[in-house]
């Protein structure tokens, strides 16, 4: 499954789940691989996400199927999935 069109969001309830997933609701927790400001992660394993911006396409699609020694994330939602998308692709400044 792709989620190459799914467009970022900016609504609030979204995007605080958006976060839930990337800092509590993952497993393995996001930012125990990647740096995120907003979410205060200081990951080094995976790419600063701050510094890639990457659309909520890219993030997930990465999610879903994993990418390099990034695993899938089979237990997540559709909607977590979108969710986290959203998240990382607004804080970071990738959504337009």
């Amino acid at each position: 499954m792709s989620f190459a069109t799914v467009p970022a969001s900016a609504d609030p309830a979204r995007l605080a789940l958006g976060k839930r997933v990337f800092t509590e609701l993952s497993e393995p927790r996001c930012g125990i691989c990647h740096t995120l400001a907003d979410a205060g992660t200081t990951g080094e394993i995976g790419p600063a996400l701050d510094t890639l911006k990457p659309d909520a396409g890219r993030v997930a699609t990465a999610v879903t199927n994993g990418i390099g020694v990034m695993p899938a994330f089979e237990d997540l939602t559709p909607e977590q999935v979108a969710a986290v998308a959203d998240y990382v692709a607004t804080v970071t400044g990738a959504a337009k």
